[in-house]
Order: structure tokens, then sequence, then C-alpha cells
């Protein structure tokens, strides 16, 4: 498998580490300084891990190379229905995931029952906690965003989500905390009078988020069509 890192930053790196243990060729490295792009059409698959300002325009770029991408860039939400509307019409390879880790898709999967359940038990107030390293540029995290949109999809006391506390009827109070080393903690609570339920996901190391990133790059090597983790993993 040849591949093709874009971003260079704590993730890229280990995730070239995890590559070279699996007797991948690196073809092509980028980071921000990065302006001579023609290597990357060496690659079989290009793994992008940068910042929400180029997240979209690196994704286009693999896109209209012909080159399979997979993107664990969050913060550029707003233009991700472009992005995928790119690849349907350029017959393109795209999985874009707000968390690679597997354990954090099955708690994706667990908040979705939860929150269905809760619809119907609307003595439960609900409230989301992200705790990240201080070097992460968005506050909310994506992964924390994944969980709230379900939330608010799956039960109609929610409407909308807040950073910080929030006393306003029909909002979702998310509270992002950055401390390092922290590599990543999301935390759902749901509250009442008499008890509170409580689900969560904590990594331990980047090395889960990276071995993920790295079996999604060998699955959609040979499909086309945009994708999730939750196609890959058949949640």
């Amino acid at each position: 498998m040849k591949i093709a890192i874009i971003g260079y930053g704590k993730m890229g790196q280990i995730i070239h580490e995890m590559a070279l243990e699996k007797n991948w060729e690196i073809v092509f490295v980028a980071n921000s300084k990065t302006t001579e792009w023609s290597d990357l059409k060496k690659a079989n698959v290009a793994i992008e891990f940068s910042s929400p300002r180029s997240g979209f325009d690196n994704v286009v770029r693999c896109l209209e190379l012909g080159v399979p991408v997979i993107s664990g860039t969050t913060g550029w939400d707003n233009l991700l229905p472009e992005a995928i509307k790119k690849c349907k019409n350029l017959n393109g390879s795209f999985l874009h995931a707000t968390n690679f880790s597997i354990g954090v898709n099955v708690l994706f999967q667990i908040n979705k029952y939860v929150a269905g359940v809760m619809q119907h038990l609307q003595e439960y107030d609900c409230d989301i906690t992200e705790i990240h390293h201080t070097q992460k540029r968005d506050a909310p995290s994506g992964t924390a965003l994944t969980l709230a949109m379900t939330i608010m999809e799956k039960n109609k006391k929610y409407q909308k989500w807040a950073l910080g506390n929030s006393h306003q009827p029909g909002t979702l109070p998310i509270h992002a905390q950055r401390i390092d080393p922290a590599p990543g903690t999301h935390v759902v609570n749901w509250k009442s009078e008499i008890d509170q339920i409580t689900i969560s996901h904590e990594a331990f190391s980047r090395r889960g988020f990276a071995t993920g990133a790295i079996m999604a790059a060998a699955w959609i090597a040979d499909k086309k069509g945009h994708f999730t983790m939750a196609d890959m993993l058949k949640l």
C-alpha cells in the first residue's frame, strides 16, 4: 500500500510510524508549508489530519487527483456537504469521521439508542463534556458535535446546542475543557432529580485514533463513494 500523509502534526507522525510497521510505503508527506503536490498522485490512499482552515481544500485536492482520501480533520462541517458533492461528481472515494477511534464509534451507537429512549423520559436533562489537550483548535470537538446532533435528532427535547452552561429551554449544553496531555474524553450525562445515567469514552493515547485511520485507509482503497466509520465497521 502506498499512502500519502497530509498534515504532519502528532497524529500524522503516529500514522507514519504505524504505516511503516505495516510495511506500507509513504510516497508523500504534506504540512502547512507544502507547495509541491505532484507526488500525491503516487498514493493509493491519502490520510488527512490537518487543520480546520485547510481540511476542505486538502480533501478536494485529493478527489481532483483521483486519490481516495480519509479525513479526520474537524471544524469545517459547514463545507462537508460540498466535499461530499464533489466526491460524487468526480466518482471519487472519501471517508470523513469526527473520530476514528473504534471505541468512540461504538459510543456513537450507544448514544443514539439512549437518546431515543430518553425521548420518552422528559424528566431527564442532558449535557455533554469533552476534554482535550490544549493544542486542539476547535471547541467543541467534532466528536462532541456528532454526539449532540444525534441527541437532537433522536430526542425532540433539544433543538440546539450551546457551548458552556445554558438554561434556555431546548438547548443542549456542551462543556469543552482543554487540559494537557488529555488525548480525548467524551461524556454524555442524563440527570434527573433522583438519579443520573452516564455514558463515556476515554482515550489513553492517540494510537487508538491512528489505528482506526489505518483500518479506514485499507478499507477504502478499492471503493467508490462517500463513507463513514459506521459503514466500515458495519455498525
